[in-house]
């Protein structure tokens, strides 16, 4: 009865996603890219700008060439740089103290997947005074005009760009929660491959294999669309071609910006399509080890797919000869196992590891709850798993 409910709650969503009024980012790439953004912002006509961003970058001086643009436009300009891995409800309610404080009128979001969900959040707290956050999980939650939202990533995988999502942290709890609703979509994304050409390498590989996994699981669950799936395979290639020469060679300015493009695709895709387990898991597990979001994506995704067996065989198997894989004429379950060794070969390759042995037995049946409620029946997954299935996939990842 349970799995009946799943689908046909899932069938439901399907039907109402067709309606609902998608925006996609007005979008600035390339080299020296971010030098456009301030001028954009001027014709927002906003005087005032919220800047979330976090300490790295700050300390890095990536905002520098931003600033000095601002100036010159003579819009005012106030930093929130306490953001923080897996973004707090303090970090949200200190930026949104600091945007009404100053009369801010826009925010730009700059920096990984946790100042631009950070960012999102601030907004979405500014759009509506009177609810926490924490009532706003879930979604659309928020369906509140939000301010200005820019965006500038300065790793390629989160997709936060392209998103309807944004993810914060309660640390007395230790649970991680999405929100996900239309208004969250920035209205602005700017990929300059410039601002990604100093992350190290092991920032490279985990983000990366998030936007990998970003575009597999869109492309395996049951929500995808013929525009989904497209840009889903654009990002897989784009990732398998990419992704390791950007980890060994980070000044390759082609392949950092291919990496870009490949986030943002694996991101439109998603937003429409959804997640599945994967996410589940990895944002559990954020919220009680504070385990990076890419890492443990990086790390859980093949044993997922693993677990799903002959459900996905045939969607991998496309994926295998969208990467140029095993023969084409090849059996599916050939090829879809051919497809998750290359992705345990990637981890391998850049040094991620295939376990995480810090899960605590304790812990695990509160994660299995947590996981089973944010992904059940929300996620249009290939498969509906159980609570003795995510126990054992937990008991999987552990080993």
């Amino acid at each position: 009865m349970r799995t009946l409910y799943y689908r046909s709650y899932q069938a439901v969503m399907r039907i109402a996603m067709k309606f609902i009024p998608w925006r996609d980012p007005e979008l600035i790439k390339g080299e020296g890219s971010l030098l456009d953004l301030a001028k954009l912002v001027k014709e927002y006509n906003i005087k005032k700008i919220l800047i979330v961003t976090d300490q790295g970058i700050v300390s890095a001086s990536l905002l520098d060439s931003l600033l000095k643009e601002l100036d010159k436009l003579e819009v005012n300009y106030f930093i929130y740089d306490r953001t923080v891995p897996n973004p707090t409800i303090d970090n949200i309610e200190e930026a949104v103290h600091m945007y009404e404080n100053n009369n801010c009128e826009g925010i730009i979001a700059f920096g990984g997947g946790s100042p631009i969900d950070c960012a999102k959040l601030t907004g979405a707290r500014i759009a509506k005074p009177n609810k926490r956050i924490e009532k706003m999980k879930g979604l659309f939650k928020v369906l509140k005009t939000t301010p200005p939202l820019f965006v500038v990533p300065t790793t390629a995988g989160t997709g936060a760009e392209a998103t309807l999502a944004a993810v914060f942290s309660n640390k007395e709890t230790n649970e991680k929660y999405p929100v996900m609703d239309t208004s969250l979509i920035p209205h602005v994304a700017v990929l300059d491959p410039l601002l990604t050409i100093k992350l190290p390498p092991h920032i490279t590989a985990e983000t990366g294999m998030d936007a990998l996994t970003h575009a597999v699981e869109s492309y395996i669950g049951r929500s995808n669309t013929n525009e989904t799936k497209q840009w889903s395979i654009e990002a897989t290639e784009l990732i398998f071609d990419n992704i390791y020469e950007a980890y060994e060679n980070g000044s390759n300015i082609n392949t950092r910006s291919n990496m870009q493009t490949a986030a943002y695709l694996a991101g439109k895709a998603f937003t429409r399509a959804y997640v599945g387990y994967v996410h589940a898991i990895a944002h559990t597990l954020g919220g009680f080890y504070n385990i990076p979001h890419g890492l443990a994506n990086a790390i859980i995704l093949p044993h997922v797919l693993d677990y799903y067996g002959e459900s996905i065989y045939s969607r991998l198997a496309e994926l295998a000869d969208v990467i140029g894989i095993g023969e084409h004429s090849a059996p599916n379950k050939e090829k879809a196992k051919l497809f998750i060794d290359e992705i345990r070969k990637l981890n391998e390759n850049m040094g991620i590891p295939n376990s995480i042995s810090n899960i605590q037995e304790n812990d695990i049946p509160i994660m299995v709850k947590r996981a089973l409620k944010e992904a059940n029946p929300l996620y249009p997954v290939p498969k509906i798993l159980y609570k003795e299935d995510i126990t054992e996939l937990f008991r999987i990842i552990k080993a």
